[in-house]
């Protein structure tokens, strides 16, 4: 997978959230790959996910799949 310029990424974190800073952003911007980094980190590693597998994780969250 290729690294994509991840600058102009628009960043946003769940409204789930809260403030307790233990958070994950998701970026957008990006053809094909959902990035996601850890909202405490913002300058740290970035995740590169699929955009097909991110859909399939997030429609999982939403059955409450992962308990």
């Amino acid at each position: 997978m290729y690294a994509p310029e991840l600058r102009h990424s628009r960043w946003r974190k769940s409204s789930y959230s809260g403030q307790g800073g233990n958070c994950l952003e998701a970026g957008g911007g990006t053809v094909g790959i959902i990035p996601i980094r850890d909202s405490k980190a913002p300058d740290g590693p970035t995740l590169l996910v699929p955009t097909g597998a991110w859909g399939d994780f997030i429609r999982n969250v939403k059955a409450e799949h992962f308990g």
